[in-house]
């Protein structure tokens, strides 16, 4: 039996390079999908080991063996694409995607609000999370939150709203998560995949310290040199510490990846781009 090839490779721009974003955009590029991810100047992503956001800081990072690549014009962009990669792209307004005209844009910033994003921005429109309404703002959305409905695609109404709660990882929620207690620039003690103990400083935001809350690994950093506020989230320590989960995409990812798969190729079949 031969080889079967894709009938179709829809170009895709997912806008946020995140961990959630990132899932998204590895699973699309698994499927044959070609993938660009939009990002900000100085993206404040914390689980930078499994982000495509972070090849705007290093130019390229490769994760769960799919290399992203930072371009910066369409030459770029389609050289990624053609060696199989992702594009990432400084551009925090989406300019691309007028100039682009892909096939489908999905919103993966994960604001918790439409920062943006339009129904006309493409054929195909997906959004994640909470802050968008199907048939308004987009065509699908993929809900984020943890639980039965994880990953389901909603082709009407709204995903649940935010809870403002950080989930659950082995049993510990807020204390997992590691905020700025003063502004400053942040400056990591600590690197993704360290072992730390409650009450040790993992970070310094200025010269305030960061100290982990309970014992684990350290599975997101910010990246150095960013500015940070008090109260902002710059880390996370996973108290099952088990460091593969740090440098691999998490479950909550790969659902979502999985949710904006189908939602692209269900649109695309009842629906088909022109």
């Amino acid at each position: 039996m031969g080889e079967l090839q894709p009938r179709i490779a829809l170009r895709v721009v997912v806008k946020g390079g995140g961990d959630l974003g990132t899932g998204v955009a590895w699973r699309l590029c698994r499927c044959g999908f070609r993938v660009l991810v939009t990002e900000t100047e100085r993206p404040t992503v914390i689980r930078r080991a499994v982000a495509f956001a972070t090849a705007v800081f290093e130019g390229t990072v490769t994760v769960d063996g799919v290399v992203a690549r930072r371009v910066t014009d369409d030459a770029g962009i389609e050289a990624a694409w053609a060696a199989g990669e992702v594009g990432v792209l400084v551009d925090p307004e989406g300019a691309v995607i007028e100039r682009l005209r892909p096939e489908a844009v999905v919103d993966a910033i994960l604001a918790k609000r439409n920062t943006g994003t339009r129904i006309t921005d493409a054929p195909i429109v997906v959004a994640l999370g909470p802050g968008f309404t199907a048939g308004a703002d987009c065509h699908a959305v993929v809900e984020t939150n943890r639980g039965h409905n994880l990953g389901r695609v909603l082709l009407e109404g709204s995903a649940e709203p935010n809870t403002g709660v950080p989930g659950t990882v082995g049993g510990e929620s807020g204390r997992r998560v590691l905020r700025a207690p003063a502004e400053g620039t942040f400056r990591g003690v600590h690197a993704i995949g360290d072992q730390v103990h409650a009450g040790e400083v993992v970070a310094y935001a200025g010269d305030a310290p960061v100290r982990a809350r309970l014992d684990g690994v350290v599975r997101g950093l910010l990246h150095d040199g960013l500015p940070v506020h008090p109260g902002m989230k710059v880390g996370d320590v996973d108290p099952r510490g088990v460091v593969s989960n740090c440098f691999t995409i998490s479950e909550k990812a790969l659902a979502i990846g999985g949710g904006v798969v189908e939602a692209i190729l269900f649109l695309a079949r009842h629906h088909p781009p022109t």
